[in-house]
């Protein structure tokens, strides 16, 4: 089976765009991407597009991908509609990964844009409860409120029921954040730590929705959304899209002037039937991209995490291997998760302030990954980076992830 390359990458700035559309906006990343790969469109023979809410807001279901790529004149080639929550844009690049593998072809692009600014505010924080399971969202929802009261943990005054005027994962989030708390005593301040350590990247990032830094004090301080949440350490409403193009090693040898990364991991699994205490998805999905690739947790340079909010982001540390359970607060205060760290976590900012349009943002991971490897990161650059890895979860179905996708990229 042939080794897997991926040879372009190409995002626009992540944001909120009111007057953009999800076709646009996808044709601004397809020019970037074929522009980076250096090869005409003629010499893509399939493509994996993601899109999550444009049915839901515009009423375009069914052939998404098609339409996208309708005004670009990529017609005739396989298109296949990848939709599976804040992971289908990863899920775009491991299916062309393996068609890859398998033989099929030697070019595929995925693409993901995604549009989620509207003018009804309530609409936009709605759909992300569709990335559950709706018809049982109000057992969901006791579920979580059942878990706050065996963690003998008290609300705060005024703390309004799940969901009620922000999006419903951040009460996911806040419920996992509330045990980490309790089990081992991990503080809202290192939260704190995570996202100004985010902010501070962003601020390098030109692609990134938000470029200000802040100080852990200003986190801390910043308006609350649910505890030990706060409005900086949750990923914002935005738009945007990102793409990449993938090839065989065959076809590789044939171009001149590339600066092709290797896939050496793509791996995609969905959330178990599992208590708190359980082993995580992360945790499953993250072995098994690490015996692929034949390297360990000690081995990544740089890595891109799925911090929805600050707490996702010090869960997958733990996850992913980076440190021990328990520790992932620890390790964020220690500064190894920052630039010049042992272990740079985030360096596009993250879904916090590099944005997170839901399905572009796995797409938005690899473009990040792409550029550290290459040398081409600019001022976030990572020195000596050599091996990356992202980790994107999409939807939650009881206490994690429905699907999740892990990629694993060397420098080649």
């Amino acid at each position: 089976m042939s080794d897997v390359y991926i040879i372009g990458v190409g995002m626009i700035r992540f944001g909120k765009y009111l007057d953009g559309s999800v076709r646009g906006m996808a044709k601004e990343a397809f020019d970037l991407v074929l522009k980076d790969a250096g090869i005409p469109k003629e010499a893509i023979e399939a493509a994996y597009v993601s899109n999550t809410f444009w049915g839901m807001f515009s009423n375009q279901h069914s052939i998404k991908g098609e339409v996208m790529l309708w005004d670009i004149d990529m017609n005739g080639i396989p298109i296949v509609n990848c939709e599976n929550a804040c992971a289908g844009a990863s899920t775009a690049v491991h299916l062309g990964y393996t068609a890859i593998k398998a033989g099929m072809y030697d070019v595929v692009l995925a693409l993901g844009s995604e549009k989620i600014t509207h003018q009804n505010k309530a609409l936009s924080l709605s759909a992300y409860a569709t990335c559950m399971d709706v018809e049982n969202l109000e057992s969901h929802i006791n579920m979580f409120m059942e878990l706050t009261k065996k963690l003998d943990f008290r609300l705060p005054d005024g703390e309004t029921p799940p969901g009620e005027g922000r999006s419903i994962f951040m009460d996911a989030y806040a419920m996992g954040a509330r045990w980490h708390m309790k089990k081992y005593g991990s503080t809202k301040r290192q939260l704190a730590v995570i996202c100004s350590k985010n902010h501070f990247h962003g601020s390098l990032n030109p692609k990134a929705q938000y470029q200000e830094p802040m100080t852990v004090d200003e986190v801390m301080n910043a308006r609350p959304v649910t505890y030990p949440l706060t409005v900086p350490m949750c990923a914002p409403v935005g738009d945007g899209a990102a793409a990449a193009i993938l090839c065989s090693e065959r076809f590789l040898r044939k171009l001149s002037g590339a600066r092709p990364v290797r896939i050496r991991a793509s791996v995609l699994g969905s959330g178990t039937h599992r208590d708190l205490d359980g082993e995580d998805i992360g945790e499953r999905l993250s072995k098994k991209a690490y015996e692929i690739a034949g390297v360990g947790p000690s081995d990544i340079d740089v890595a891109e995490l799925h911090d929805a909010t600050s707490y996702g982001e010090l869960h997958q540390y733990e996850a992913m291997g980076f440190c021990k359970p328990g520790e992932g607060g620890i390790l964020a205060e220690s500064g190894a998760t920052t630039l010049g760290g042992r272990i740079p976590v985030n360096t596009s900012g993250g879904l916090e302030c590099r944005g997170h349009p839901i399905g572009a943002s796995g797409l938005a991971q690899i473009h990040e990954i792409v550029e550290q490897l290459r040398g081409e990161a600019g001022k976030r650059q990572v020195e000596g980076a050599r091996i990356g890895l992202t980790e994107n979860g999409g939807g939650n179905l009881g206490v994690e992830e429905a699907a999740m996708c892990i990629h694993i990229l060397e420098k080649a």
